[in-house]
């Protein structure tokens, strides 16, 4: 089993995440003894809990005078108001939680007691390069393959027949019905059409308007739509800059999914062959996700933004720690790195000189081009560590 860079906080915490990125596995990897493990997919439990919320509770005394210290409930939106048993068991007992889900987004529309403060909040991510890298060796992480079939755990070792399969499955039966069932939207036909317009459009500003248009929706209704993508984390906002003094900057977002090989599974192109455009907006979106699960898991404050002014000027992703904005990078998948590839950064260091640039690219060593740093991606995900 591969090892993963989430660490265990030593009280109790949430932990949300897609289906399928490896919470289950991690939990009973962490061996937390002495444990008692409450999965409510289990139909025998979800029913007893969910008819008499109340029978957690005594259950779970009765576990903690035998010795429990730590109690993990696995899917626990399924039953907000297990949550108010979780409190009063912090409360009265040394007892420690870990609160396991897909999201937080239908705890926090039904009102649940998110415990106030008593429980920290993790994130798991699919596979990180690092992680893969420490189970199979140094450089058996394959990029080109990622970027088109992606890290979820399920398709690790898989070959590309079963691994097509796997994903097609996965979109199907979660992204497409799973969602629905958990009452997270209403209109399934919308939501579907959604789907398929939104990937095709990954990594662009979002025009909530036009894509509402493209998709028949309401625009109020994309909107939600994609809080829906944001808050069961299948996708990430990233805020336009707007902190500039002399620039006329744009507000709309940018929206990444979570892993290539379900943004390619939704837009039909699994099989397809990679064109160099399509490579450089794949390898962009891969980026970016690794930057922002290495800094989530890091346990940093942090904050990613992308930045472009009205007449066209962009820059991919800025990078804020701490309150501070530390670095801006453009990426380029490709090894070869010339000045007409430094517009973006030259615009935005005009404003801002104090700032580090790179451009991080498939260039097998570093080098500086005038005011940027040009540096190979594997060297890029390493400093997010420094």
């Amino acid at each position: 089993m591969l090892q993963r860079e989430l660490r265990n906080p030593d009280r109790s915490f949430f932990l949300f995440g897609p289906r399928q990125t490896g919470k289950s596995t991690w939990l009973k990897a962490l061996a937390l003894a002495p444990g008692w493990i409450v999965n409510l997919l289990m139909n025998d439990t979800y029913f007893r809990y969910v008819r008499d919320p109340a029978q957690f509770g005594r259950e779970a005394r009765e576990k903690i005078n035998q010795g429990v210290s730590w109690i993990i409930v696995d899917e626990i939106q399924r039953i907000p108001d297990l949550l108010n048993e979780v409190h009063n068991l912090l409360e009265s007992s040394g007892v420690r939680f870990v609160l396991s889900g897909s999201s937080a987004r239908k705890l926090k529309r039904s009102g649940a007691n998110m415990l106030g403060g008593r429980a920290l909040l993790r994130h798991m991510h699919p596979f990180t390069v690092r992680e893969i890298e420490q189970h199979g060796g140094e450089n058996s992480f394959d990029l080109e393959h990622a970027l088109v079939w992606g890290t979820l755990p399920p398709l690790h070792g898989l070959n590309n027949i079963d691994a097509a399969d796997t994903l097609r499955a996965y979109v199907q039966v979660y992204l497409r019905e799973e969602i629905q069932l958990e009452a997270l939207v209403r209109n399934q036909g919308g939501f579907t059409r959604f789907l398929d317009v939104t990937a095709a459009y990954f990594g662009d500003i979002v025009n909530f308007t036009s894509l509402a248009k493209e998709a028949g929706l309401p625009t109020r209704t994309v909107q939600s739509y994609f809080e829906v993508l944001e808050d069961t984390l299948i996708a990430l906002r990233l805020p336009a800059w707007r902190k500039s003094p002399t620039k006329r900057l744009l507000s709309h977002p940018k929206m990444y999914l979570f892993d290539n090989g379900v943004t390619n599974t939704l837009c039909h192109r699994l099989h397809s062959r990679v064109d160099p455009t399509l490579k450089g907006r794949l390898f962009e979106q891969f980026m970016v996700q690794e930057t922002n699960r290495r800094l989530d898991y890091s346990g940093r404050d942090y904050a990613l933004y992308y930045w472009r002014t009205n007449h066209g000027a962009e820059v991919d992703l800025l990078i804020e720690l701490d309150g501070s904005l530390l670095r801006a990078v453009e990426f380029k998948s490709t090894a070869t790195i010339g000045r007409g590839d430094l517009t973006g950064l030259s615009s935005f260091h005009e404003d801002n000189p104090e700032v580090e640039c790179s451009v991080v690219c498939l260039a097998s060593e570093p080098f500086s081009l005038d005011f940027v740093h040009v540096i190979p991606w594997r060297d890029y995900l390493g400093s997010l560590s420094e």
